[in-house]
């Protein structure tokens, strides 16, 4: 009688430490669930827009990253942010005016060339990951600067030429005559042709 009663305890308790066993499995398979069910809601749809979504903000959160890092490299006003409504617009924290948020929509010539050129900068950063970027060119926007403005953009440019990179720069402003060692110069001629001057033209 005691062996058959000591053999239903012990079957019992095992049987107990196998339910709890099972109820840890449960709920690890139930954690799991709740993960893929969070995941199903953040980027699952049948279209695949909420995945692009997702997608695109992951990559515009590295490229603002990215941009902020030139910007800091050229002046420690600005500082980029995505904008709260609408996640692929930016905002700008002024930090001279207090830390002031301002949409990319209402600065100057001269900001706004400064933040183009940050993002540009941070763009080719991120593709360059990928794919070797070793030649930048920017086509205008150096007029609408003021020379301390200008002086850090071209600063910021010579860094990135330091590195290695190939820099160019299509202006008509005449101050950077004085400030860029290598030039090709175009002259209009008849007849709507042109003629370059410099290394590597044969005029």
């Amino acid at each position: 009688m005691v062996a058959q009663l000591k053999y239903q305890l012990d079957a019992n308790a095992n049987a107990v430490l196998e339910n709890q066993s099972r109820q840890r499995e449960i709920e690890a398979q139930r954690i799991e669930c709740r993960r893929w069910d969070n995941l199903k809601e953040l980027i699952g749809s049948a279209d695949g827009k909420k995945f692009r979504n997702f997608a695109q903000g992951l990559t515009f959160e590295i490229m603002v990253g990215l941009a902020n890092q030139q910007l800091q490299r050229m002046s420690d006003r600005y500082l980029l942010v995505r904008d709260k409504s609408e996640p692929l617009e930016l905002n700008v924290i002024d930090s001279y005016q207090g830390g002031q948020i301002r949409s990319t929509r209402n600065l100057s010539g001269g900001e706004s060339f400064i933040v183009s050129l940050a993002l540009a900068l941070g763009l080719s950063q991120m593709s360059s990951r990928n794919i070797k970027l070793d030649s930048l060119f920017l086509d205008e926007g150096f007029g609408s600067l003021d020379e301390d403005a200008l002086q850090t953009a071209l600063d910021t440019l010579a860094s990135l030429q330091g590195d290695g990179k190939l820099i160019g720069i299509i202006s008509h402003v005449p101050a950077l005559k004085e400030r860029i060692s290598t030039q090709i110069q175009v002259e209009p001629k008849s007849s709507g042709k042109s003629r370059l001057f410099g290394p590597g033209c044969s005029g």
